[in-house]
C-alpha cells in the first residue's frame, strides 16, 4: 500500500490511478448531499470498468472546528490537501445544521444498468491520501450523547496518525502524551451508493436501500457492495473514507482520512440477481469469506431483524435452504454485528461463512 509522506500528500492529479478518473475538486464533489435521478453523471462508464475516486474526509473542514483545514491541522505538522483547502473556503451550497459532513463525489452512471438490477461495485484498491485521520465526538451524537464530550466541549477530535509503514494508527493514551496505542488500519469508504428517483438529495448521514452511509467496516480491498439500483443508470457514487472502524462506530466517526479509491462497477440483470440474492430490497455485501446482508432502521431491534430476513432469504435464493432450516443454521452458525448506531438509521450486518455450504463459491 502506497504511503504519503508529510512532504508529498496524495493531491489530486498526482500519482497513480486505475481506469477512468474522478478527482475531488469543488465542482467534483457534493458536501452533505448525495446524488439522485436529477444529478448530471460526472462521467458515463461500461459495466465491468474501473473508476478511480479521490475522496476527502470531512474531518478538519466543518464548521465546528474552523473550516480552515490549514489551521485545524497546524499544531499537528502535517500535509493538507489542496482540494480539502479548497472546498472548505468554497461558497457551495450547504447548511451545517440540515445537511450532513459527508464530501460525496458526483455520480457515475453505468451503461445498461436498469432499476431492478444490481450494481456489484467491488473494492479494488484504497491508498491512502495522507498519514493521519481524525475520530470526533460530539454532544448530541454518538453512543453516548450528553456524556461525552466531557467537561462540556462542543466537539472533541482525537488526532490519529499512521505509523512508518502504514499499516497502523496511533493515539495516545492522556492528549499531548506520545502515541503509544497501535491499531490495525483496514481501509474503506463509508458511503458507497446509488442515486434516488426524483430531484431531491438525500441527506448523506442514514443510509437505506440506496446503500449511502453503510459505514460496514468488511467492505475493504476485494469485498463487493450489491446495490438494488433506483434509477436507471445507477449513478453510482462514493464517500466517507476511512483508514479504520470499530463495529459500532461508538464515537461518531472512527478514523476519518482520505482516500484514493479505485472500484470495478458490474451489472447484474434482475432475473440473475434474483436467483443469486432473492428479492433484495437493501444491499447485500460479500468478501472471500462472506456472504454479508444487511439490516437497516431507526430502531436497532428492527435493523436486527431486517437482517435475519434478509439473511435467510439469501440462503433460500442462493442454496434452496428450507426457511426454517436457514434460521436455525443462522443461529448457530452466524455472527450479526452492528455496523454502526450512531448514523440516525442503524446498521446491522450477517457474516455467513461460504465455506459452510457445498458447491459455494
Amino acid at each position: 500500500m502506497a504511503h504519503p509522506t508529510q512532504s508529498a500528500p496524495l493531491e489530486t492529479g498526482c500519482g497513480p490511478v486505475r481506469g477512468h478518473y474522478v478527482p475531488s475538486g469543488v465542482d467534483d464533489v457534493l458536501w452533505g448531499r448525495l446524488p439522485s435521478a436529477a444529478d448530471a453523471p460526472v462521467a458515463k462508464v461500461e459495466p465491468g470498468d474501473e473508476v478511480t475516486f479521490d475522496t476527502l474526509s470531512h474531518e478538519g473542514i466543518l464548521e465546528d472546528q474552523g473550516r480552515d483545514p490549514r489551521a485545524f491541522f497546524a499544531p499537528y505538522d502535517v500535509p493538507v490537501l489542496a482540494d480539502a483547502v479548497a472546498l472548505a473556503a468554497a461558497d457551495v451550497p450547504r447548511s451545517f445544521t440540515a445537511d450532513g459532513p459527508h464530501v460525496v463525489s458526483r455520480p457515475v452512471a453505468v451503461a445498461g444498468a436498469r432499476v431492478g438490477d444490481l450494481l456489484a461495485v467491488t473494492v479494488l484498491e484504497t491508498l491512502p491520501r495522507v498519514p493521519y485521520g481524525v475520530i470526533s465526538n460530539r454532544h448530541g451524537k454518538g453512543a453516548l450523547p450528553g456524556e461525552y464530550p466531557l467537561d462540556g466541549a462542543a466537539v472533541f477530535s482525537a488526532f490519529a496518525r499512521t505509523d512508518d509503514d502504514g499499516t497502523h494508527g496511533l493515539l495516545p493514551l492522556t492528549p499531548g502524551a506520545e502515541p503509544t496505542v497501535s491499531f490495525p488500519l483496514a481501509p474503506f469508504l463509508g458511503v458507497m451508493g446509488v442515486a434516488v428517483p426524483g430531484d431531491r438529495r438525500p441527506h448523506s448521514v442514514p443510509p437505506g436501500a440506496h446503500g449511502g452511509n453503510l459505514d460496514i467496516s468488511l467492505l475493504t480491498v476485494g469485498a463487493t457492495l450489491y446495490l438494488p439500483v433506483q434509477v436507471d443508470g445507477a449513478l453510482a457514487y462514493v464517500g466517507d473514507p476511512h483508514f479504520a472502524q470499530g463495529n459500532g462506530e461508538v464515537a461518531l466517526t472512527a478514523m476519518e482520512a482520505s482516500l484514493r479509491a479505485t472500484v470495478r462497477l458490474d451489472v447484474i440483470a434482475r432475473e440473475d440477481a434474483v436467483a443469486a440474492f432473492g428479492e433484495l430490497v437493501g444491499p447485500v455485501a460479500e468478501t472471500h469469506e462472506h456472504l454479508v446482508p444487511t439490516g437497516l432502521d431507526p430502531d436497532l431491534d428492527v435493523a436486527v431483524q431486517n437482517c435475519v430476513r434478509s439473511a435467510i432469504s439469501l440462503l433460500q435464493a442462493r442454496f434452496g435452504m428450507d426457511p426454517s432450516l436457514a434460521l436455525a443454521y443462522l443461529s448457530a452458525a452466524t455472527d450479526f454485528e452492528v455496523s454502526q448506531v450512531v448514523d440516525r438509521v442503524k446498521g446491522v450486518h450477517a457474516r455467513i461463512r461460504k465455506a459452510d455450504f457445498p458447491g459455494a463459491a
